[in-house]
């Protein structure tokens, strides 16, 4: 099993490497594309949507993102998008969780097809922002989101006695969550003091934009993200518990399927970008 990770994580830094680093966004745009339609067809098949149906809706995610970027290019969408998705995230999110993996299901099908659906774009349209935005901007927010999950492993681990959502995600507490946004808020402190000053990057990180735009706010606004990438990771655990599967899919071995690996960056990329756009 180590080796099928390891292998299959070359495999996914080959192919991602080369394109987040170009200078150019559009080889990242057209990968992104690939990977968020075969999200699509996860999504699809975990909320009822067999065989070729869920392979139709995948295809289908992937040519609204390409009629995206034909209509509009790479230009940045209005601001008033950003602002919407928070207000799904966090409204529809805390719904979600609250109804749990048996009220999930009561939704109709067509509706959390759709549901998914614009979140998936939402989410692909924001992280395409993002890198038009520049490198280091990306990979600030990218980093974000794996420091809160490192830190809220190794803290649930040692620290952790309250469960945070035992229906959903037996094995988070709240002391990993707690731990994951102090590992944020240390991150961000570092970006801006360190790599935003000392390294030559090609445009502000997340850390130095919400500081410019929020000042000591911008603190509450790294707690928020932290929060809501535990929101993104625990919505798509629920979605898969009510499907009773353990894997969104089994498209890379060792890992699971797409969702697995991009659920927590769902609401925190668009997010991300309403706090910079206001």
């Amino acid at each position: 099993m180590l080796k099928t990770r390891i292998l299959t994580a070359l495999v996914l830094l080959a192919i991602l490497l080369p394109v987040l680093f170009q200078s150019s966004p559009w080889p990242f745009a057209w990968v992104s594309v690939l990977m968020i339609g075969a999200a699509g067809w996860e999504w699809s098949r975990l909320n009822g949507l067999p065989g070729s149906g869920a392979v139709a809706a995948g295809v289908a995610l992937a040519l609204a993102c390409v009629w995206t970027l034909v209509l509009g290019g790479l230009h940045a969408p209005p601001a008033w998008i950003w602002l919407l998705a928070t207000g799904v995230w966090v409204l529809g999110g805390a719904y979600a969780l609250r109804a749990g993996p048996t009220g999930w299901p009561q939704l109709s099908r067509g509706a959390r097809l759709a549901l998914g659906a614009v979140l998936l774009w939402g989410a692909w349209l924001a992280i395409v922002q993002a890198k038009v935005i520049g490198i280091n901007f990306i990979l600030s927010v990218f980093c974000l989101v794996w420091m809160a999950d490192v830190a809220a492993y190794f803290c649930g681990r040692a620290f952790g006695k309250r469960k945070l959502a035992p229906a959903i995600s037996p094995g988070k507490s709240w002391e990993g969550v707690w731990g994951g946004i102090a590992g944020v808020i240390l991150l961000g402190f570092v970006w801006v003091h360190v790599i935003d000053v000392q390294l030559a990057v090609d445009s502000p990180s997340l850390y130095t934009l919400l500081v410019q735009r929020h000042g000591w706010v911008s603190l509450l606004a790294l707690m928020f993200l932290g929060a809501m990438s535990v929101v993104g990771d625990l919505f798509e655990s629920l979605v898969k518990r009510a499907a009773g599967a353990k894997d969104s899919s089994n498209l890379l071995p060792g890992h699971g399927g797409v969702l697995d690996r991009i659920d927590a960056l769902l609401p925190v990329f668009p997010l991300a970008l309403a706090l910079i756009s206001h």
